[in-house]
């Protein structure tokens, strides 16, 4: 997602981060935001678990979504040999 960001413009972010918090405070934030992500990626694994061991219980077929997951990589995979080939042309 950051393709569309230019170099110019994330320095001109981190430039305003500097000034409105200061450069001492900057790390103890990043620290913040990581353990933030931690825990939601934590939290989702935990509930993706939770269904899965619910539907297990009550004898729900979930193969399926194993085979959408894999459809979903290869559609993915094939878009981007696209990508490759129009940047390449480009």
């Amino acid at each position: 997602m950051l393709m569309f960001i230019s170099g110019t413009e994330i320095a001109f972010i981190l430039f305003i981060v500097v000034m409105v918090f200061g450069a001492d405070k900057i790390p103890d934030i990043a620290r913040g935001l990581g353990k933030g992500m931690q825990q939601i990626k934590n939290a989702t694994n935990e509930i993706k678990s939770e269904i899965q061991k619910s539907a297990d219980k009550n004898g729900i077929d979930t193969s399926f979504t194993k085979d959408i997951a894999k459809e979903i990589g290869d559609a993915k995979k094939n878009l981007e040999d696209i990508g490759g080939t129009i940047k390449r042309n480009l």
